[in-house]
């Protein structure tokens, strides 16, 4: 009876016992489970108190942009000293670029108008505005932008080797930062051939086109491509000009000369994608007589038309212009492929013609041609020279504006053009179709038999000359 008491007494406890840990445990989870719901509604009232200060934020910053910062989305005239860059612009970095931009220049002339065919189409307009302009008048050249090394081997294709000696007299251009200025080294080297900085995507009112604008102000030569970048198909078509070209007309202290030029053929000397330049090649330039803006400043100056309107309306003219001469370069580069295959005189008479223009008697040797041989040797290229009025021949052109050849540096370009001019004779001469080298053949005429013929009556004039002596 005890022994049933105390058992009776044991289940009891351990009921008690197991009901007062189940309280416990409810309670504890209870507690637990309230815990969480109020952390979790902390934690929502908080993040939602987060994002409201956020959006406050951005409010007020928006706020500030549009009323401080108003001229990021409104257009206006900013000026630039002409000495904006005068840190940068060190006696230093002047002397590197007169030593880099001549050196580089003339390499490049050489390898155009040596290595490659170029026709120009109005080479005087640009020539003489780069040497001819008031001083105070600066200058702005525009063209299609094909290849990545438009600049600098069309602009060096253009000018004189002359010209190309004083850096002083070299235009300046623009390059995106993340191309030409990627590091250190680049930047040097892009630096010293008189080129600057530009950042994509920062606007027209950025360092880089304060910088153009102050050498503009100084009088200097500018080029830029009016069209941002290249032509991803090959020159095919053209972008629309951008805004930032209008700025630089319209902000620059004096007006500047704008003088605009197309060239095609560039896409096959350095083709997309090409780490090298290729030779062999044919370019055709076309330089277009200066554009005119003054019914557009006068207009702006009397009307309140919004600045935004005045440069968008000096990029269209640009553009324009840039596509009328794109088409006219097109029908003249088909229309010297045509004259080339119909018109192209015998090899013999091309390189007669090409010894009856070199100034023998200034090198010490004495003329061994004729003048009644030379003078019907000439009649062929002169009648197709005044057949074609229009068709300007840049070597002959360059030779014929060296008024004297004198000095030792004046020889080593003018034999570097004879060079080139003979390679660039026998060049076409190649080129030509398999029936005009049949035609030759049978006719007995080919460039090996004319020189041999040369020499034949080089060494009869010695032996007759040697006659009378005796």
């Amino acid at each position: 009876m005890v022994v049933g008491e105390w058992i009776k007494c044991k289940s009891e406890r351990l009921e008690d016992g197991a009901n007062s840990l189940k309280l416990r445990i409810r309670g504890r989870f209870r507690v637990a489970v309230v815990g969480y719901q109020q952390r979790r509604s902390s934690m929502a009232t908080d993040s939602w108190s987060f994002y409201s200060s956020v959006d406050r934020l951005m409010h007020r910053f928006s706020d500030f942009h549009q009323r401080s910062l108003a001229s990021t989305s409104s257009f206006y005239r900013k000026t630039v000293s002409k000495d904006f860059d005068a840190e940068e612009d060190t006696s230093l970095t002047r002397q590197i670029q007169a030593i880099a931009v001549p050196v580089l220049g003339n390499v490049c002339h050489i390898f155009m108008h040596g290595f490659n065919r170029v026709q120009i189409f109005g080479a005087k307009q640009l020539q003489d505005a780069v040497l001819h302009r008031p001083k105070t008048t600066p200058l702005l050249t525009v063209s299609n932008h094909v290849a990545a090394m438009d600049d600098p081997l069309v602009i060096a294709s253009l000018l004189p080797p002359s010209v190309m000696l004083d850096a002083n007299g070299v235009r300046w251009t623009l390059c995106a930062s993340d191309r030409c200025f990627k590091n250190p080294v680049t930047s040097a080297f892009f630096k010293s051939l008189k080129v600057m900085p530009l950042s994509r995507g920062d606007g027209i009112y950025q360092k880089g086109m304060d910088l153009a604008i102050s050498k503009l102000n100084r009088g200097e030569w500018v080029h830029i491509f009016p069209e941002g970048s290249r032509s991803r198909d090959g020159g095919k078509t053209m972008g629309s000009a951008k805004r930032g070209v209008g700025r630089l007309v319209l902000d620059a202290d004096t007006t500047p000369l704008v003088v605009p030029f197309v060239h095609i053929g560039m896409q096959d000397v350095m083709p997309l994608g090409a780490k090298f330049p290729r030779i062999g090649k044919t370019v055709t330039i076309l330089v277009g007589d200066p554009i005119k803006f003054d019914d557009i400043i006068s207009e702006g100056a009397k009307s309140s038309i919004p600045r935004k309107n005045l440069y968008d309306a000096v990029a269209a003219r640009i553009g324009n212009h840039l596509r009328k001469l794109k088409l006219q370069v097109e029908e003249l580069a088909a229309l010297q492929d045509i004259q080339t295959q119909t018109y192209s005189p015998s090899a013999s008479t091309q390189a007669s013609t090409l010894l009856q223009n070199i100034d023998w008697e200034m090198l010490g040797i004495e003329n061994y041609i004729a003048n009644d041989d030379s003078s019907s040797r000439l009649n062929p290229l002169l009648d197709r020279q005044t057949s074609h009025p229009h068709q300007l021949d840049s070597n002959h052109d360059r030779l014929s504006e060296i008024p004297s050849i004198s000095s030792l540096g004046d020889r080593v370009f003018w034999a570097a053009d004879v060079v080139f001019g003979a390679r660039g004779i026998f060049g076409s001469y190649m080129k030509h179709t398999n029936k005009e080298k049949m035609r030759h053949a049978e006719e007995g005429v080919s460039p090996l038999k004319t020189w041999n013929q040369l020499w034949k009556s080089m060494c009869e004039r010695e032996e007759v000359g040697s006659t009378l002596a005796m």
